[in-house]
């Protein structure tokens, strides 16, 4: 699902409230663990953190216009997701996560390329995604783009 906000807070204030809890707590997360140079925005939709022009003036590759996007949070119909750029691109990251996912849910890992899906929104391991959200740098993320995502 997609809402037409203008801001990180006006995205929340437009979720059910049942869901701006989670997204809120979520959104306190990643900002206090995401390194700095990432900048909060909402991107397609969703809040996002991206690497701002004045650090990557060349921008996302399909849209140039558009910062390069990194990580997404997003109430979708059945579920709350984490779209993690580094997690698609990084495979030593990918793996990290998935080994020590287990160790913060019960649940199984519901996960697609970038997109980690939570459809039960009282076992979302906070503490795991904002680790996951402090493991790459803004250089670490340009590096891994530019090398492994980019159209050459």
């Amino acid at each position: 699902m997609q809402y037409q906000a203008s801001s990180p807070e006006d995205y929340i204030n437009q979720l059910p409230k049942e869901r701006q809890e989670v997204i809120h707590k979520l959104r306190k997360t990643i900002r206090e663990n995401i390194p700095k140079g990432f900048e909060e925005t909402i991107s397609y939709g969703m809040i996002g953190y991206v690497v701002p022009h004045s650090i990557y003036p060349a921008g996302y590759h399909c849209t140039p216009e558009l910062p390069l996007p990194f990580l997404n949070i997003a109430s979708q119909k059945n579920f709350i997701a984490v779209y993690h750029m580094g997690v698609y691109a990084d495979k030593d990251l990918h793996n990290w996560f998935i080994n020590e996912f287990p160790k913060h849910s019960k649940r199984k890992l519901d996960m697609g390329k970038s997109c980690i899906r939570f459809k039960n929104l009282e076992d979302i391991p906070y503490e795991l995604l904002g680790e996951l959200a402090s493991k790459m740098t803004v250089d670490n993320w340009i590096e891994f783009y530019e090398s492994n995502v980019k159209k050459k």
